[in-house]
């Protein structure tokens, strides 16, 4: 089977879709890691991508699926999590027609991690992350040994502009707006699951497991 994991910017996603990629020998699909591979390797779908971002603007649903089949067409045969795509009901149509048109495996759930607003802006507003390796640190739960350096490569430790108190407000108000017809497409669909988000991630994936 396949997954779409969805939620709000600090839900938790990337954590939970590690642990599932290990329990579930899932492949995960990550847009924002398959934009950034894309444009540092130069490809055409990443110089296309490359030229939006550049200049502001969103990448169009057509390039995003683009890069998502190339990934579908590597590994046929594969469980593939959906880590943050599709982030609209348009996208999750395309989506479902990519899936069966290439005869892969169907999505058989739809797992939202369902967060408080005020628990999200505590988590984004601590959110550390490492420059060179992308490990995850948290000010409050989980900080560096070091301040300012990664355990696991010592590379710098940073704050993402978009984690940052001035812009969380907003974040969160889009991501709800946008994402209510996602869920009621998948609702429709019979597909959709809620997940409460609270807590320890080893409890969080607990609740994962019934679907898995």
């Amino acid at each position: 089977m396949s997954i779409v994991l969805f939620g709000p910017p600090g839900a938790g996603k990337g954590t939970q879709a590690k642990k599932m990629i290990v329990a579930g020998h899932m492949t995960h699909i990550s847009t924002g890691d398959l934009f950034r591979a894309a444009m540092k390797n130069e490809t055409p779908l990443g110089l296309e991508a490359k030229s939006y971002v550049d200049s502001g603007n969103l990448v169009p649903d057509s390039v995003t699926i683009g890069l998502v089949k190339e990934v579908i067409a590597a590994n046929k045969e594969g469980h593939f999590i959906f880590d943050g795509f599709p982030r609209t009901s348009t996208q999750a149509e395309a989506l479902e027609k990519l899936i069966s048109d290439m005869n892969a495996n169907p999505i058989k759930h739809a797992l939202f991690l369902e967060v408080p607003t005020d628990v999200l802006a505590r988590r984004l507003t601590g959110r550390r992350l490492c420059r060179d390796c992308g490990a995850v640190y948290h000010v409050d739960s989980k900080p560096p040994s070091v301040p300012g350096q990664c355990d696991l490569c010592q590379g710098e430790i940073y704050q993402r502009k978009d984690d940052s108190e001035e812009v969380i407000s907003t974040r969160l108000d889009a991501y709800s707006k946008n994402t209510e017809p996602l869920k009621e497409y998948y609702q429709k669909k019979g597909l959709f699951v809620e997940i409460d988000g609270q807590g320890d991630p080893e409890d969080v994936f607990d609740r994962f497991k019934t679907y898995l």
